[in-house]
């Protein structure tokens, strides 16, 4: 079932979701744009299709700010609390399956900021933005250190926003001749996610069986 243009209110206006449900759904995995793009970059959609054929129902969302108009997401604390409003509503949409949520660029820097307060198992950073061009004293590896659980960063070597180091993140995968767009092979980037995350779904689902087990 395909699901076009859903609105969710959030207290920074309304989002927009397009999904892709699975037959037999075991996870839901919920992603976004960058600050300037949208949600049909060539990327996103080699994600959806390879996450959707693991058996992930995938929320393709446009952020508020985007929805709005605007070119600039605003400050992190109110793109994460709209993000957070997001994610709840597909949560109780989707009840009872593991969240992994992701983004490209900006977008990845919101799925890592909230992960934790979202209760997602992994975050997929595509081209994440380790500093603005030129400046790699400004840093944003916190934010991958930091998000509280397991997040796969897949980055281009030519990316001028830079590339994470192997120590940042559960694991980094860096694409030879790729930049910050990801579009010389993005079914690649698809692949590449749609393994990790099949792993991930599969750890956790050991882990409810183990705990129901011993319950």
């Amino acid at each position: 079932m395909e699901v076009r243009g859903l609105e969710i209110a959030t207290a920074r206006g309304p989002a927009r979701v397009d999904i892709d449900e699975a037959a037999e759904a075991r996870l839901l995995f919920v992603l976004t744009h960058g600050a300037g793009g949208g949600v049909e970059s060539a990327d996103l959609l080699a994600v959806r299709d390879a996450v959707r054929a693991i058996g992930g129902t995938v929320a393709r969302v446009v952020q508020p700010f985007r929805v709005a108009g605007a070119r600039a997401p605003g400050s992190a604390a109110r793109q994460d609390e709209a993000w957070l409003a997001v994610v709840a509503a597909l949560r109780d949409r989707y009840p009872g399956l593991p969240l992994v949520q992701g983004g490209r660029s900006n977008g990845a820097r919101v799925a890592c900021r909230t992960a934790r307060a979202a209760g997602a198992i992994g975050v997929v950073a595509l081209a994440f933005p380790l500093h603005p061009p030129g400046r790699p004293e400004r840093s944003r590896a916190a934010e991958l250190r930091e998000a509280g659980v397991d997040v796969l960063v897949v980055n281009g070597d030519r990316d001028p926003f830079g590339v994470p180091d192997a120590a940042d993140a559960a694991r980094v995968v860096v694409l030879p001749g790729e930049g910050h767009e990801l579009t010389r092979n993005p079914v690649r980037v698809g692949e590449i996610v749609a393994e990790w995350v099949d792993g991930l779904a599969g750890v956790t689902a050991a882990g409810r069986a183990a705990a129901g087990d011993h319950g």
